[in-house]
């Protein structure tokens, strides 16, 4: 009886068609971004910058050691007060958006600057002012085997109740640097499983409000999963109600390069339980 009982379990959570092509199209587009020439796999280091001048170039005497095929002296990056400008050495070929500059200035992390196939951008993180440099030519991305998965099942989706709050809540997030930095939050979401009931708080990760941002950690992240968490996207509630599908849960970026800045899972985001449904571990010998 036990066994019919089970069979007929599984059958009842398994996803339908429709359903897991839609998953099936997400994890397709997921390796699209993380394979992409400026996605996370193509990332291969991240400087901190200093007050004041910061040379960068594949001579081992600048402040900043560049790949072997960039020019000796790539030039210098000037810091001031956060602000950051760059002026090209005279002998190295450096472009932005295809046209080949002598100087640039960075007035968001959306500005960034290419020599000899590397993209160079300035990041912000509190006080901390950096860059991060992207090679496609990178061993994580040309070695890239692929990403592996719990079994797909309807059983790790729920119709999540939202409870909103009166007003935007501050939620200080840690990070991986140390640093607590300060994201909204709009409420939480209420799930059921295993008779028990958990609370999950999102946070709105952009300024646009466009979706729902989980940072989460569950016991899997013991032996199965990344061990500081995942993430989550989820729409926009409707109503008071959220699809919260952690057959979506995915890998951070910390786990595929170490030159992230990963936010990490706020103490009431550390489930008791084992949510085995996403992404499992990506492990060294994976890349």
């Amino acid at each position: 009886m036990k066994t019919v009982l089970a069979t007929l379990l599984a059958v009842a959570l398994a996803p339908g068609a429709t359903y897991r092509a839609e998953i099936d199209k997400y994890r397709r587009d997921r390796i699209t971004e993380l394979t992409a020439p400026d996605g996370w796999l193509a990332v291969r280091g991240l400087f901190w910058l200093h007050e004041g001048e910061n040379t960068a170039g594949s001579d081992p005497s600048n402040d900043i050691t560049l790949p072997a095929r960039t020019a000796r002296r790539v030039g210098v990056f000037h810091v001031s007060t956060g602000s950051v400008s760059f002026d090209a050495d005279p002998a190295a070929v450096v472009t932005a958006h295809g046209n080949r500059i002598n100087a640039a200035t960075f007035t968001s992390d959306e500005t960034s600057i290419d020599t000899a196939g590397i993209t160079i951008a300035v990041i912000r993180r509190g006080d901390k002012v950096g860059l991060r440099m992207w090679d496609p030519d990178s061993r994580q991305r040309t070695g890239f085997k692929g990403l592996n998965y719990f079994p797909l099942t309807s059983a790790y989706r729920f119709d999540a109740s939202f409870v909103p709050y009166e007003k935007l809540k501050p939620v200080p997030v840690p990070n991986v640097l140390g640093q607590l930095v300060t994201m909204e939050s709009p409420g939480y979401v209420e799930f059921h499983i295993n008779g028990g009931y958990y609370r999950l708080e999102p946070v709105y990760e952009t300024p646009k409000h466009e979706d729902l941002f989980f940072i989460f950690k569950d016991l899997t992240s013991r032996t199965e999963t990344y061990e500081a968490g995942r993430f989550l996207h989820t729409p926009l509630p409707k109503g008071r109600t959220v699809d919260l599908d952690f057959n979506r849960a995915y890998n951070p970026p910390c786990a595929f390069t170490e030159f992230a800045t990963c936010p990490l899972p706020i103490r009431e985001n550390q489930l008791p339980i084992r949510i085995p449904a996403g992404e499992l571990r990506y492990h060294a010998t994976d890349r």
